[in-house]
């Protein structure tokens, strides 16, 4: 199962580190066997009981590699019914630019639901059965689309009417996996060591990655080679994508069950035994009176006085908007106006997640280094240039072979980059105490700006005035324009940018100089030489 904001959170570097000694040596090259191995490795040695934990090691191990298979799964799923397979099969129903561009905005709105499945979620006793039945439901509803497909092929539907089933399935299914995102993340929060989070969601991240590159294109081939049609093809592959998506939650009677009821009281207990040592009980009561009455308006007015949080909005407002300007028809570009096959399109998007799959890591490693803004600043420039070098794309040889694949790859790797930044940079910003709260909000502001840029997008691609291409440059022009507020983000271990662009520069001139230096000082010596024997009268020249 995967969530929106399941991005791994990769540790800080150690403060007794010395910074600037290892800042810009290049990172070392991520060997991702030993890598995996070294974080199962990590999960079989690691004792949550010596953090007070009340589950067992043997518990929590038997969870986490539920946990892994369930995250593998689940990115089969998502891969079939989200992405450039669901795209294809909606144009060849006749599905134009704004039906495409629901398939990103549907998502977006959903996600403002998020708060309201956490008040339902914490009503409930068991956040195993919670989960079953949000996500189960969310996957079998899955079907109806898949009884249309057959339905369609035998006449019985029109494809405007499984058009408008298909985007109702899903629609119903991104409301459902928001309202049980928020008890997903807790669960997990709460089986997932502290000291290994970073290490586990990378591992479950990769193994998820690595599943869909190998989906996507698979699922191409068959839907492409089906003797029956693209249409009916994507039928077949649906089924086989929801039977493993309800096969993965089956995975989840493996993880230890948690008790949002008994979370609670286990917390207003911990906090009632705080107080008691600093408080006294009409101090106590009066606190807990005054807090139940301006809770909610005082965290929401510290947000709004946190000054650089609020840069930060803006930012991921302006950002959103322009990414999801033109994010939704990159595909449809490829598949309606340069007409390449869906088998290449797969391949395609297969390279983003393979690019994906092997930098993240990497940029884990650089962000403790540097960072999350600097990171973010130099990713986003490459977003930003992204949409404009789709200008020179064609169906050409040159075109299919070169340019499309350096392109996906290339958003691949910064798509990993900011994927993993984003979310870093808003817990390395939002207080402790409130992080809840501030990401709340952040998820609001994604939501809204996310659904109004894929649907001014749609509007304006369906303008007789303006074409795909000219959505692409105004998409790469508001890309630029986001990055200025995040020049003023600040973010208290990162370094400026400006010093890692001197640094650098630095170092390179360090090289050539090492690399000239023999060579000058050879060449003065035989200056010398012949100097001194032409002052004795010796001339050789």
């Amino acid at each position: 199962m995967t969530a929106t904001y399941a991005t791994p959170q990769y540790p800080l570097q150690s403060q007794s580190e010395p910074l600037t000694d290892q800042l810009f040596d290049p990172p070392e090259a991520v060997n991702f066997s030993s890598a995996l191995g070294e974080n199962l490795q990590s999960l079989s040695t690691y004792s949550p009981l010596a953090n007070g934990s009340r589950f067992s090691k043997a518990d929590i191990k038997q969870s986490l590699k539920a946990s892994t298979m369930d995250g593998t799964l689940s990115s089969v799923f998502e891969s079939i019914v989200r992405g450039v397979l669901i795209s294809n099969f909606l144009l060849g129903l006749g599905a134009g630019a704004f039906e495409i561009g629901l398939l990103s905005s549907i998502p977006m709105v959903a996600h403002l639901l998020q708060p309201l499945g956490a008040y339902f979620s914490e009503k409930t006793t068991s956040r195993h059965r919670y989960c079953l039945w949000i996500y189960g439901l969310s996957r079998v509803l899955w079907l109806l689309p898949a009884v249309g497909i057959f339905a369609f092929t035998h006449g019985r539907i029109d494809a405007h009417e499984l058009t408008l089933l298909t985007m109702v399935v899903l629609a119903l299914s991104n409301v459902l996996d928001s309202v049980g995102c928020a008890s997903w993340m807790s669960w997990m929060a709460v089986l997932v060591p502290t000291q290994l989070r970073g290490r586990y969601f990378s591992l479950r991240r990769s193994l998820a990655s690595l599943a869909a590159l190998l989906t996507i294109p698979v699922g191409g081939w068959l839907v492409s080679g089906w003797l029956g049609g693209e249409i009916e093809g994507y039928g077949v592959v649906l089924i086989v994508a929801v039977l493993l998506g309800l096969g993965s939650l089956g995975f989840q009677f493996w993880m230890r069950d948690v008790n949002p009821q008994a979370e609670a009281n286990d917390h207003r207990l911990s906090e009632s035994e705080n107080k008691l040592n600093n408080e006294s009980e009409e101090d106590i009561v009066k606190s807990r009176s005054s807090k139940s009455r301006s809770s909610r308006l005082l965290e929401t007015t510290s947000v709004l006085g946190d000054r650089n949080f609020l840069t930060l909005l803006l930012f991921l407002g302006i950002w959103t908007f322009g990414l999801n300007l033109s994010a939704p028809f990159f595909n449809f570009y490829l598949l309606s106006s340069l007409n390449i096959d869906v088998r290449w399109v797969t391949i395609y998007s297969s390279l983003i997640y393979g690019a994906f799959f092997l930098t993240i890591m990497l940029w884990g490693r650089i962000a403790d280094r540097i960072g999350n803004r600097p990171v973010l600043m130099i990713n986003g420039f490459l977003m930003a240039v992204l949409p404009l070098l789709w200008l020179y794309t064609d169906n050409s040889v040159l075109s299919l072979w070169l340019i499309l694949p350096l392109l996906h790859s290339l958003q691949g790797g910064t798509v990993a980059a900011l994927d993993l930044c984003l979310s870093n940079i808003q817990m390395e910003l939002a207080p402790r105490a409130k992080q809840s709260n501030y990401f709340a909000i952040a998820a609001a502001v994604i939501g809204v700006t996310g659904a109004l840029g894929v649907t001014v997008g749609s509007v304006l691609a369906e303008l007789p005035s303006f074409d795909l291409p000219a959505i692409f440059v105004v998409s790469g022009l508001v890309r630029f324009a986001s990055l200025v507020p995040l020049y003023f983000v600040h973010e208290s271990r990162a370094l400026p940018v400006r010093q890692l662009v001197q640094n650098q520069l630095q170092r390179l001139l360090g090289i050539i100089g090492q690399t000239l230096s023999p060579l000058l000082e050879a060449e003065a010596t035989e200056e010398t030489v012949w100097f001194k024997l032409e002052s004795l009268g010796i001339r050789l020249r």
